[in-house]
Formats: structure tokens, sequence, C-alpha cells
């Protein structure tokens, strides 16, 4: 029997291609994940992000540093929202090296994952630090 996957595996499938990409530094793959309209502010935001230009921009900074790159969704919640839409908020823990010394910052993560057209992709990411 062919199992077919529901919308809850479609936008874990989504969340795995951005972990990858984040840790391959890979801008490129990263950016594609993202729809047109998607919504973006993560931990150093003094913006909501609206354009896939400045996106792109954030990685290029984000993810060309400090490399080698981690990205970890630890303990997290999956809401089937629609057949359409997945909401995926958790536990989230980047890593990566500055300086030579390794070095990890925990915070709390937010996806919004729609269909768009056949395929899925991220709509909404906030990132904020975890508190103290």
């Amino acid at each position: 029997m062919l199992k077919i996957a529901g919308p809850k595996e479609e936008a874990l499938q989504v969340l795995s291609k951005w972990r990858k990409a984040f840790s391959d530094s890979d801008v490129d793959a990263m950016v594609k994940l993202y729809a047109a309209d998607t919504t973006f502010m993560v931990t150093g935001s003094k913006t909501v992000v609206t354009k896939i230009s400045e996106i792109r921009s954030y990685f290029e900074q984000a993810l060309l540093q400090n490399r080698p790159r981690g990205a970890k969704l630890g303990d997290h919640s999956v809401v089937v929202a629609s057949d359409t839409v997945v909401v995926i908020t958790g536990l989230h823990t980047v890593t990566g090296v500055r300086d030579g010394q390794p070095y990890s910052n925990a915070g709390r993560i937010t996806f919004v994952v729609a269909k768009r057209g056949s395929d899925w992709r991220i709509v909404h990411l906030h990132r904020s630090a975890m508190p103290k």
C-alpha cells in the first residue's frame, strides 16, 4: 500500500530541508524554502521582513559566517490548521564556531508552512531568544 504524506509530514519535510540548508550554509537552498509573501522576524530583527531579497541578505550574513553551523529543533508542537497550512512551534538551538570557539544559542521558533501551488513553503518565521 502506498502511503501518502499529509500536511504535517509535508511541513516537517520543509523543516528538514531548512535544517540541512542551515547546516550546509546553503543560502540559495534556504531562500527557495520561503514563499514570496513570507513574513520573517528573527532574534536580531528590528523590522518585519517581507521581501525575499531581505531574507537572502539575512542568510548571507548569518550562514556564511561562524561556520560550521547547525540548527536543531527540540521540543516542539505541530498544529495542522488546514490541508494547506501547518504551524510548528518549538525550542530551537543554533550552533556555530565564532573566533575558533564553539557556541550555542537557544531560542523559541515558530514556522508557518503553507502549500503554494504544488509546493510547501515557509510563509512565516519568528525566532526569539530564550529568556534568561
